[in-house]
């Protein structure tokens, strides 16, 4: 997707729940969330992208583990090992996927799904080629001057405000 999609989770995510959750930009977790890849536990193969995506957001030995055993994280190992991005209470969970969505959607589009596109195409190549891409990228792109300009200066009071 060249969307920005945010994945919120406040129970259990296992198996192809977690491929899917995995497959958004980022992940939203309540304290009630727990996270398994229990496909090797019941006799299954990922088939949604689990053997891609495990290893690229928690690491190699992380996920074999997970693989392997099936067991359950909580949600703050979840956090520690980069599987999700932030924990927060069950009762605010969705105002905070909210608040961030409403966040992406204050930012260039174009710009988010470009730089977005970036990372994924560079995360595969070595820093030099990552930075190649980039470079190539910003060559092409020509930003409006008049949105740039609306947006900074509410990026300024954003920041100044602590938010």
């Amino acid at each position: 997707m060249d969307k920005p999609v945010i994945c919120a989770v406040n129970g259990a995510c296992a198996t192809g729940a977690l491929e899917i959750a995995l497959s958004c930009t980022w992940i939203i977790a309540s304290e009630r969330a727990r996270f398994a890849d229990t496909h090797a536990r019941v006799g299954l193969l990922p088939r949604w992208g689990m053997s891609a995506l495990l290893p690229r957001a928690v690491g190699l030995r992380k996920a074999r583990e997970m693989t392997a055993t099936g067991n359950f994280v909580g949600a703050d190992e979840a956090l520690r090992i980069g599987l999700v991005n932030e924990v927060v209470g069950p009762d605010q969970l969705l105002d905070r996927a909210r608040q961030l969505a409403a966040d992406v959607a204050s930012s260039d589009p174009a710009a988010v799904r470009r730089t977005l596109a970036l990372y994924d195409e560079g995360d595969s190549r070595s820093l030099a080629g990552a930075l190649g891409l980039e470079a190539e990228a910003g060559a092409l792109w020509a930003p409006d001057p008049a949105g740039v300009a609306t947006r900074f200066s509410t990026t300024i009071q954003r920041g100044s405000s602590g938010s």
